[in-house]
């Protein structure tokens, strides 16, 4: 436990190297961890005059010294502690190395856009506006302070030029042989209508009338991400796929992977080009295959009341396993939803039906009365449970209890499919892995929401390339962020990471002017700044 004392002072240090003797004047805090008493280095003084130096250990001892107006101003207070625990973040993973192995001014500037896009989201030109208030161009030493948003521009030019190389790098960190690779796309929206990638197609965010892009995003099985790549609005999730398969083989030198994917994105024609090349897959049936299994008797709904997992064979997918599994929380979920939206269908056809036999003098048609109930049966989506009579001016429904009761007997199975063998890996280790989908879920939200991946602006096909990969960098920081910081969330639920590094923006960093002298002064650091830097292992400097 570290305990940090209010009291500072000003030591003095004296080296000989040689004929020379250096003096240093350094500002110190003590405090002690472990039972030890340790002392920190607020401050480098040495360049102040003797005078300034006197009046300053005056002022530490609580001596009277001259008024503050007339000593000491405080010429200027930057943010630090977020922006400095970011970078350190990124220093720690060696991120700027990935990056490129020389220092350039173009990696530093895509680094602080990583970072912009981690603590206050927004255009490349907001950002370079935020970022002079805080002290990130010092901490990455920027040219020109980052102002220059053009530059900006050609640092993400850069950076997509080494993409390939970055992502190959990041692959050999986090993607080992037999490794299990999570792939999935989501679509995301754009302003404008001149970007070539723009097309309308299936759009994931609800945003009709806009034009979109696709966005398929590679971690490993525990969420870290590895890769990413732009796809035009209207491809298919399937269609995608072939294009990270090759990138395993060819550019990751992957001898062997399993690939993860939901229903929609690993189809029966994407499972022969796995296969292709000897890799493995987990995926899930639909629907009504795991209702033609039931019917055909090769699981019994019923045995499951007393174990949630088993194996099962097909003749007719020879080659695979299937594992059902059972969630009792997302079975009671589904009767629930279903007997809800049964209930809502039931209220709006009863509206149709009393209007109905409310028109006497012009009964409704058939086809009106028709037209009425699509509307109801489509919003809804649970027609195939209602009988319904339809004819001129007649109208009745009612539930179809047996095919209710059919349908309720699979609510919370579902079952798993995979070409991996028994002997690699078991059903429990299979149900495991399709779950792990999860986390890339969360990935994209996460994308798409807190780090601004949407709505995009960029009108030139590279930039929203490019901009797609800052997202994506952003995340694998943000990623191993979250994961140290995991010990600080659970203790307190009412915490997030947004909060955290909200409280982080609280310690800043001071010009002073002491006496015509210029000197930089961290503020007091609070216990939670101290426990936040220590989880991430970053210097709080």
């Amino acid at each position: 436990m570290r305990r940090v004392s209010s009291a500072m002072h000003i030591e003095t240090i004296r080296r000989r190297q040689g004929d020379k003797v250096y003096t240093y004047h350094l500002l110190r805090q003590t405090y002690r961890e472990g039972g030890k008493v340790k002392h920190r280095t607020l401050a480098n003084l040495s360049h102040l005059p003797e005078a300034v130096l006197e009046l300053v250990r005056r002022a530490l001892r609580g001596e009277p010294v001259a008024p503050v107006p007339q000593t000491v101003k405080i010429r200027q207070s930057r943010q630090h502690g977020a922006v400095a625990a970011v970078v350190g973040t990124i220093r720690q993973l060696g991120l700027d190395q990935v990056l490129y192995s020389r220092s350039a001014d173009w990696v530093r500037l895509a680094l602080a856009v990583v970072v912009m896009r981690i603590l206050r989201p927004s255009s490349k030109l907001g950002g370079t506006l935020w970022w002079t208030t805080t002290t990130l161009p010092q901490l990455l030493r920027l040219p020109h302070n980052g102002e220059d948003v053009n530059d900006v521009y050609r640092a993400m030019d850069e950076l997509l030029a080494r993409q390939a190389a970055i992502e190959a790098k990041l692959a050999r960190r986090h993607l080992t042989p037999n490794a299990m690779v999570l792939y999935d796309l989501t679509s995301v929206y754009l302003e404008g209508k001149t970007c070539p990638l723009a097309r309308f197609g299936y759009n994931r965010d609800k945003k009709r009338g806009k034009k979109q892009f696709c966005v398929g995003l590679l971690t490993n099985d525990e969420g870290c991400p590895v890769a990413v790549e732009v796809f035009p609005g209207d491809v298919g999730d399937p269609e995608t796929l072939r294009a990270q398969i090759a990138r395993v083989r060819a550019r990751f030198g992957i001898e062997y992977v399993v690939f993860v994917g939901d229903r929609g994105m690993i189809v029966k024609a994407r499972l022969s080009d796995l296969e292709a090349v000897g890799f493995g897959w987990i995926t899930a049936l639909r629907a009504p295959e795991i209702q033609k299994l039931r019917d055909e008797g090769f699981f019994q709904p019923g045995l499951f009341d007393r174990r949630d997992l088993a194996e099962i064979a097909d003749p007719e997918r020879p080659g695979e396993r299937l594992v059902v599994c059972y969630n009792p929380l997302v079975a009671e979920e589904r009767r629930q939803k279903r007997e809800a939206l049964l209930l809502a269908t039931e209220r709006e056809l009863a509206k149709i039906e009393a209007r109905v036999r409310r028109r006497r003098r012009k009964p409704l048609t058939a086809d009106e009365i028709g037209v009425a109930v699509g509307k109801v049966l489509r919003r809804w989506k649970v027609g195939k449970h209602f009988q319904l009579e339809i004819r001129d001016g007649h109208f009745a429904f009612r539930r179809k209890e047996a095919s209710i009761a059919r349908e309720a007997e699979l609510d919370g199975f579902y079952v798993l499919r995979t070409n991996v063998p028994a002997d690699r890996m078991e059903p429990a280790k299979v149900q495991a892995t399709y779950k792990s989908l999860r986390a890339l879920e969360q990935n994209f939200r996460t994308m798409k929401s807190a780090l601004d991946l949407r709505p995009v602006y960029h009108r030139l096909e590279d930039r929203v390339r490019a901009h797609a990969f800052l997202c994506m960098l952003a995340l694998y920081v943000r990623w191993h962020m979250e994961r140290a910081l995991e010990p600080l969330l659970a203790e307190d639920p009412r915490q997030s990471f947004e909060g955290l590094m909200m409280q982080l923006e609280t310690l800043q960093r001071h010009t002073v002017e002491v006496a015509g002298q210029e000197i930089q002064m961290l503020g007091e650091p609070e216990p939670l700044h101290q426990r936040i830097f220590q989880l991430l292992g970053v210097p709080l400097a």
